[in-house]
């Protein structure tokens, strides 16, 4: 019987062991001292803000009256705490807006008045790094184009995060992650090779491209370092998932070869997919010839290894219908932890396919204490999944729980200059709140 609870508590203490080698040390914040104007909502700019917020980059996300969309988007959403607390008669915090917003001040702001804009300006002018993911076009007539943007502010790297990019005949047209995933590829290599096209369960592009986009602003603030220039950024989900295309890409570009669907198969690698067992599924990834005999030998089938039909990936890619269903029959005689048994430690890359409770259950997760709790003004202690990356044994800390719409109006407008009669004026007027 394969011991959950033993792995757990080895990888616990083996990455105990990690840490204190590298003496926690961590790392400061490289990019403290960074200002960064967000004017985005919804999924992969806001990841990009967020990415930067997270190394130390003072992030003033610039919502309207109304918010981010994603502040709407519940169920479901954190609960509310009982008592005295800020805006009682709004709408609990969204699980969505909390995911891609921590480490950021808030600010609400009415982009249609004057006075708005100029707020808007003003922070411009005082900043770093501009990050928006508006239709083309659609800020050029607010006066916060590039351009505009470049005469007030002519050291700015401006970001601008769309569908399609900046021109082109799509340019202007909206874009989303599913669109996107239909358009340039990815829906129609995914799913089941009998069914439909599937989308992604988790907005995959979206995420690739808030990716790009904060690679892209470290590089222009580095560059921006030797030139004395800023940079017009231009980041977008089209580009950014046929870029992941990877090796798909690839095989159509150097030899005209069609992708289709696999389901949780490879195309060029056998055997490399999920199997049935007794009690649930079980991924398995056999890379190369070597790992395959061991996975004979795991399954009592060292005949196999030897067969001339699968003895390379090349013979198994072309009788793959035949080992499948050898192996499919192997592994339904048994419950997945009886694989997890045999498979563990032998060098054969294997996992069981988790829900999300028990992905974050997961001891590796746990032992490395992936998910962080923080306190927000609204909601209390939250849950948030942390920062991806560790530096010298360490992640960078999150030092703001994701705000609630306006929460540094005030804090943020003093810092620009406006007194409190002025903000007060602001506020009577609904230009901000």
């Amino acid at each position: 019987m394969f011991n959950f609870r033993l792995l757990r508590s080895r990888c616990i203490m083996n990455i105990r062991r990690f840490s204190a080698s590298l003496q926690q040390e961590g790392m400061p914040p490289p990019l403290e001292g960074v200002k960064i104007v967000d004017l985005s909502r919804v999924l992969a700019a806001p990841l990009c803000s967020m990415l930067l917020a997270d190394l130390g980059a003072d992030v003033i996300k610039v919502e309207s009256l109304t918010g981010d969309d994603t502040r709407s988007w519940q169920p479901p959403s954190a609960t509310l705490l009982e008592g005295d607390i800020p805006l009682p008669d709004h709408p609990p915090e969204s699980a969505y807006f909390l995911c891609v917003n921590r480490n950021k001040r808030s600010i609400s702001v009415n982009f249609k008045t004057s006075e708005g804009l100029e707020i808007v300006r003003k922070l411009i002018s005082q900043s770093d790094v501009l990050i928006e993911n508006y239709i083309p076009g659609k800020l050029d007539k607010l006066g916060l184009g590039y351009e505009a943007c470049k005469e007030i502010n002519p050291h700015l790297i401006y970001t601008s995060i769309s569908g399609y990019g900046q021109t082109g005949p799509y340019a202007t047209a909206a874009g989303y992650d599913v669109v996107i995933e239909a358009e340039a590829g990815l829906m129609h290599i995914t799913g089941d090779p009998h069914g439909p096209p599937a989308k992604v369960g988790v907005a995959a592009t979206d995420v690739a491209t808030g990716l790009y986009a904060h690679g892209a602003v470290l590089a222009a603030l580095l560059s921006r370092q030797k030139t004395g220039k800023g940079a017009w950024i231009d980041c977008n989900l089209i580009e950014s998932q046929i870029a992941g295309l990877a090796n798909i890409a690839s095989n159509y570009l150097i030899a005209g070869a069609s992708a289709s669907r696999h389901g949780t198969a490879h195309p060029s690698i056998v055997p490399y997919q999920v199997f049935p067992c007794q009690d649930g599924g079980l991924m398995v990834g056999v890379g190369n010839d070597k790992q395959f005999e061991i996975f004979c030998d795991v399954l009592g089938q060292k005949n196999m290894a030897s067969s001339q039909k699968f003895s390379t990936n090349k013979a198994r890619v072309e009788n793959r219908e035949e080992l499948v269903g050898l192996i499919e029959a192997s592994m339904r005689r048994k419950p997945i932890a009886h694989w997890l048994s045999r498979l563990s430690g032998k060098g054969i890359p294997f996992g069981p396919i988790n829900d999300i409770e028990r992905t974050f259950e997961h001891p590796q997760v746990v032992a490395r204490n992936l998910v962080v709790k923080v306190d927000h003004p609204r909601a209390g202690r939250i849950k948030l999944v942390g920062p991806a990356v560790t530096y010298n044994g360490e992640r960078m800390k999150v030092r703001l729980a994701p705000p609630y719409i306006g929460q540094h109006t005030r804090e943020v407008l003093g810092q620009i200059g406006y007194t409190d009669e002025e903000i007060d004026e602001l506020m009577t007027l609904r230009v901000v709140r």
